[in-house]
């Protein structure tokens, strides 16, 4: 809990059994009201470990993808409740020690969305970032900048903050299962005018941390460039994408007021 707004941890997970425990003891339980983990139909003991550490634990019976599982997890935090959801991967590649700060610059009302960027504190390589990732992430980055007015260091982390209001609000059932569905939530979040915030996020880069394939990031890249130019044409009425239409679909009918 934190100012009285309800706390809620989601972790999208996939085969993670072997870094849940870890990431989950860095967890500040005074501050997270509960723990949600998501498991996209792991092939190991993802779900039974994290139920063994007291964990909301729901289970995909068929792999959904990670945008999928994404959709689940916030799905979960609204309906038990959130005021404030932080998404955590399991694989202990982002630290839970950054909770406190972006969960107060929620809770305090200073933005609706807080990221964890690695670009920000400038140590992404000395964290052992591929070249290759660091210079396709920076390409990216100041595309979708200039698509959409934009000034993050950083778009395509995966440790985020969001204020209840914004998950109400985003028609995230519109986007992709995939990975470019963490694209398209930030994209949506700047189309739909939400405060941004940055936090300097340590990243590890290790045989368990998960990680995509060259092939699947030349998609997920792509995929981001698409996201871009369609906010630029909606944006000058050009195209109307259902991912930036106020109807668009949402995870929960619930109005915001509720």
């Amino acid at each position: 809990m934190f100012n009285e707004k309800k706390v809620v941890v989601v972790m999208p997970a996939y085969n993670a059994a072997k870094t849940i425990e870890r990431t989950y003891d860095e967890i500040d339980k005074r501050l997270v009201d509960e723990v949600v983990l998501v498991d996209d139909a792991s092939s190991d003991d993802t779900a039974s470990v994290a139920a063994a550490l007291g964990m909301h634990v729901l289970r995909h019976p068929e792999n959904r993808g990670y945008g999928g599982n994404q959709k689940t997890c916030y799905k979960a935090a609204i309906e038990l409740g959130a005021d404030i959801v932080v998404m955590v991967h399991p694989d202990y590649q982002y630290t839970p020690k950054l909770l406190p700060a972006m969960v107060s610059l929620i809770g305090s009302g200073l933005y609706d969305c807080v990221i964890g960027s690695r670009i920000l504190g400038g140590e992404a390589r000395e964290s052992g970032m591929p070249i290759w990732k660091y210079i396709a992430n920076r390409f990216l980055t100041l595309v979708q900048n200039v698509l959409m007015g934009s000034k993050l260091t950083e778009f395509h982390t995966g440790y985020r903050a969001f204020s209840r209001d914004l998950l109400l609000t985003l028609p995230l059932e519109e986007n992709s299962d995939d990975f470019v569905f963490d694209n398209q939530m930030l994209s949506q979040a700047i189309y739909f005018r939400f405060r941004m915030g940055e936090v300097s996020c340590p990243t590890k880069y290790f045989a368990e941390a998960s990680s995509i394939n060259f092939k699947r990031s030349c998609v997920y890249g792509l995929g981001c460039l698409l996201t871009a130019a369609t906010f630029r044409l909606n944006r000058l009425g050009i195209l109307q994408s259902s991912i930036f239409a106020k109807e668009g679909r949402r995870l929960v009918t619930e109005s915001k007021a509720d």
